[in-house]
């Protein structure tokens, strides 16, 4: 059944087939209409498009600079552009509901432009429960330096999945540098997902930044 959804790279891995590509658009589309009709446990209303567009531009921003890579490991993984905080940021606005559920859609939107396939468990970890993580950021959406905390549990939890995924699916590289694949995965995943979230964090800590920010946010939950 995973071949019509999937074609051999000859090297292990698999790409989407055009029932691949095909399925997960649907799946990303259906996702962000569940999004779009959700109601706020907060506010009790219906997420109006409104919300939806400002959740939409920060996917795209995502997505665009998750492209424009700083550093790419050669195992994969990248230090990026900040795109990891814009997925935070529609946690950070909308709460973790809102912001998981866009994660999801956006790591399926990133499995159609970058795939990397070994197993039907190593898709699900490294696209939509990886870049879902980021949503934790929601958590802290009404906290005192709620940006900077959501921001900072979002990769965390980003990073949880990404070493899951690094010691169970590619611990063969371990024995290369003489380490266990747990030890290996820590270290290689904390490289660029440790980097990027210190790049980012000292940017957020930019008074003129911050102010910026908060003001988008009034914007974006009025």
């Amino acid at each position: 059944m995973l071949n019509f959804f999937v074609t051999p790279n000859g090297d292990g891995s698999f790409a989407l087939s055009t029932a691949g590509y095909v399925v997960t658009a649907i799946v990303v589309f259906a996702l962000l209409i569940f999004v779009s009709t959700m109601a706020d446990r907060q506010q009790q209303h219906k997420i109006d498009a409104k919300r939806l567009s400002f959740a939409s531009v920060a996917i795209a921003l995502a997505i665009v600079t998750s492209f424009i890579k700083v550093v790419h490991l050669p195992m994969g993984g990248s230090i990026t552009l900040f795109s990891m905080f814009f997925i935070t940021l529609i946690g950070y606005w909308y709460g973790p509901a809102f912001g998981i559920l866009a994660g999801v859609a956006y790591g399926l939107l990133q499995l159609i432009v970058d795939p990397y396939i070994l197993s039907v468990p190593q898709l699900l970890i490294d696209y939509p429960f990886s870049f879902g993580a980021l949503g934790l950021s929601g958590f802290f959406s009404q906290k005192k330096h709620g940006l900077i905390k959501g921001y900072l549990t979002g990769i965390a939890g980003r990073y949880f999945f990404a070493v899951i995924s690094g010691a169970v699916f590619f611990g063969m590289y371990a024995a290369d540098f003489n380490m266990s694949p747990l030890t290996y995965s820590l270290a290689y995943n904390g490289i660029y997902i440790g980097a990027e979230g210190a790049i980012t964090v000292v940017v957020l800590l930019i008074p003129a930044v911050s102010k910026a920010l908060g003001q988008i946010k009034a914007q974006a939950v009025a």
